[in-house]
């Protein structure tokens, strides 16, 4: 006998055959929502955050030409004055620059691309002085921190700290993060070698440093970035105390002002950092991008990856990143709309536009 006979009603008929045809709906593990190149119709906009601080997450931000790609990311992004996204590389293109749509516009800066993976242009601050703008960088490979114009010539060019009297040879330091104060002066973190902070005046002449590795306040485990604090009623030097998971503030001539540790799930790897209208954001590099007021109290964490193994590595493919959360958050900056731009420690490069919503 015919499974379907004639005594059911053919409407009963034809949904039993689409059942079959189907597939009945089942509960357990959803499919991944895995990266995109871009939105296509009726995919759902991803928003983060709450509150004033809700973003969406653009997909498939950044476009390169063809035969081009991002490469190992290891480095920073920042915005300059006509809403032009600066992101680091490590191969010729070591400056890579973008329209807010994420269209690329031009590269430079073939003298600083990396020699070996991970140790290009790490540390990158845009600065308007006077006129005109420009990047104040750090260099892994090198052991130099530099000065450059927006289009890649060279002002001024510093090695390492001999004066500090820490270092025997350049190779022991490895810069990692570089602000400028209001007047000038420039601080640069040595983050992957002896953890001190090295104080520059406007002509880069040595002045100081502090710091050194150790647990007490005013002592580090990787000083990964700095920035030069303006929420204040003085400007104070912040810098991340990554592998203590905290942050530190001082005065502009080094002494320590106060700590904020990441008790609880505040902080993980405090990476990098920036600042607008009293908010702070830190790039966690252990999957997310965290948001504090003017008193440093948490107002919203972005893009929280809910696999602890898949944050802080290097080595995620494309196949395994999920729309919507972070890998590894290196660098971001605000731009003067509020958008978020990320870039994130990865071998085939990832950078996030996250668009404020209003």
């Amino acid at each position: 006998m015919s499974r379907f006979n004639s005594h059911r009603p053919a409407t009963v008929t034809l949904l039993l055959i689409l059942i079959l045809a189907v597939g009945l709906p089942t509960t357990g593990t959803p499919k991944k929502h895995k990266a995109k190149t871009g939105k296509s119709p009726g995919d759902p906009a991803i928003i983060l955050g709450s509150g004033a601080h809700r973003y969406e997450w653009v997909r498939g931000w950044a476009k390169l030409p063809e035969g081009m790609n991002l490469g190992n990311l290891h480095g920073a992004v920042q915005v300059d004055s006509k809403g032009l996204i600066y992101l680091s590389a490590e191969s010729e293109n070591a400056v890579m620059v973008f329209d807010q749509g994420g269209k690329f516009v031009r590269a430079f800066g073939k003298e600083w691309k990396a020699d070996k993976p991970g140790n290009g242009i790490h540390g990158m601050r845009l600065r308007k002085e006077g006129g005109k703008e420009y990047l104040y960088l750090t260099h892994l490979d090198r052991h130099e921190f530099a000065k450059i114009t927006l289009t890649g010539e060279t002002v001024w060019v510093r090695g390492y700290p001999e004066k500090s009297g820490v270092y025997t040879s350049k190779d022991e330091f490895k810069p990692t993060g570089i602000a400028v104060a209001p007047n000038g002066d420039v601080y640069v973190t040595d983050g992957y070698g002896k953890n001190y902070i090295h104080h520059y005046n406007a002509k880069g002449e040595y002045v100081n440093s502090w710091g050194g590795k150790g647990a007490e306040d005013g002592k580090f485990n990787t000083p990964h970035a700095i920035l030069v604090d303006t929420r204040g009623p003085e400007p104070l030097i912040l810098v991340t105390d990554r592998a203590q998971h905290r942050l530190q503030w001082f005065t502009l001539d080094g002494k320590h002002v106060r700590t904020l540790p990441g008790d609880g799930d505040l902080l993980r790897l405090p990476a990098a950092l920036d600042e607008r209208g009293g908010d702070l954001v830190v790039g966690d590099l252990s999957g997310r991008v965290t948001i504090l007021d003017k008193d440093n109290k948490l107002i919203t964490h972005l893009g929280d990856n809910i696999d602890p193994k898949k944050r802080a590595k290097n080595t995620i493919t494309p196949d395994e990143w999920l729309e919507g959360q972070f890998i590894s958050p290196h660098g971001v900056c605000w731009d003067e709309h509020g958008n978020l731009y990320v870039e994130e420690w990865l071998q085939t490069g990832r950078v996030v536009k996250l668009k404020r919503v209003k």
